[in-house]
């Protein structure tokens, strides 16, 4: 008798400890939530990394030398030199 009581006693535990695996609030379903969240969090930081890594090399060439600062002047402000016609060309629409 104390077997077939221990024996269901165990069974009862197992059965409690699977429940809360699954349907718990710590459960399967949490942790693969938060992997999900995980992953588009490291896929932003990827983005952001490439970003600074941009702006960066950008800040570099502009400490650097005037080429970058002349671009700028001319892509942005539409800057031209005095002797100089400034032709700006725009790729048709796809």
């Amino acid at each position: 008798m104390s077997a077939r009581l221990l024996t269901l006693v165990l069974a009862g535990l197992l059965v409690l400890v699977h429940a809360e695996l699954w349907f718990g609030k710590h459960g399967v379903h949490r942790v693969m939530e938060l992997q999900g969240r995980l992953a588009e969090q490291r896929a932003k930081n990827d983005r952001s990394r490439e970003r600074n890594q941009q702006l960066a090399a950008e800040v570099s060439d502009l400490r650097e030398g005037l080429e970058m600062v002349e671009e700028k002047a001319r892509y942005d402000l539409g800057m031209i030199k005095p002797d100089e016609i400034y032709v700006q060309l725009t790729p048709p629409p796809r």
